[in-house]
């Protein structure tokens, strides 16, 4: 499994999305992603399956140690107080001591960022999490929280695909030395009906699910696709040898010049 490194992170460039996962469905594909080699796993309290995502990680027989575990504190609990209580809650759901990554889920205009970002880096210091991130934030706020953050930025996830053009969120991510991370990375399935995608499979005995993942890992970005189907498990990690051209690569770029945001706007926030 190839990684990206950030800030003294070393990130799984393949990981496994679980938004939408419930009940013995998400335990069982947790345990099986991880019996097939992978070893990033994503969860987040908003989606309510921490529970589960843990069930499933003690049922695979991984070591702890060697599973990137993520997950992200919601908007509502971005006071000081209420980061630190929250995220012990996410520890108590998945059953382990510490998380490696715990991001910001969106950004909170109502809170301070400089607050909560210093109560991001308390939940480090205290060690309820080995990483801290953002997510969903746009440039000038990853400008905004890499220059404020008491503690190192390791990672920015949000949406990408190749039908949305992130080129300068990624520059930003990028110029900042912060990883970016990837969810929707094969646009929900969108891309699977792509004529595009299609044609670069078949040159190279690939589908256009694999492709699309091989173009973003060819950015150094993580992904972390969501799949309740063990099939697509396997599809979607075997990734890692073989290569796309300069050509092929701009192809799937110039696919995202109309911008087709695939985001599930029932998890963003609406602020007045």
């Amino acid at each position: 499994m190839q990684a990206i490194e950030a800030n003294g992170a070393s990130i799984p460039a393949i990981g496994l999305g679980t938004w939408e996962l419930r009940g013995r469905t998400c335990a069982r594909i947790v345990e099986q992603a991880l019996t097939l080699g992978y070893r990033h796993v994503d969860t987040a309290q908003v989606y309510e399956n921490e529970r589960e995502v843990g069930e499933g990680l003690r049922a695979s027989h991984i070591r702890r140690d060697q599973v990137f575990l993520t997950t992200k504190v919601w908007t509502t609990h971005f006071a000081p107080h209420d980061l630190e209580r929250s995220t012990k809650e996410s520890l108590v759901r998945l059953r382990v001591s510490e998380v490696d990554l715990l991001l910001l889920h969106w950004p909170n205009p109502h809170v301070p960022l400089a607050e909560t970002l210093g109560a991001l880096a308390h939940a480090k210091s205290l060690g309820l999490t080995r990483h801290i991130g953002v997510s969903n934030f746009t440039v000038a706020l990853i400008d905004e929280a890499v220059a404020t953050s008491p503690e190192p930025l390791i990672c920015n996830q949000v949406e990408y695909h190749p039908y949305l053009d992130q080129t300068k969120v990624r520059e930003a991510c990028a110029r900042n030395g912060v990883a970016m991370v990837a969810y929707s990375p094969v646009a929900r399935g969108k891309i699977k009906n792509d004529a595009t995608l299609a044609r670069i499979g078949r040159a190279h005995g690939r589908t256009p699910a694999q492709i699309c993942l091989r173009w973003l890992v060819q950015q150094n970005v993580v992904a972390i696709p969501r799949t309740s189907r063990v099939e697509r498990l396997s599809e979607n990690i075997d990734v890692f040898d073989f290569t796309l051209s300069d050509a092929e690569m701009d192809e799937i770029f110039a696919l995202g010049g109309a911008e087709d945001r695939m985001t599930n706007f029932a998890f963003a926030p609406k602020w007045d």
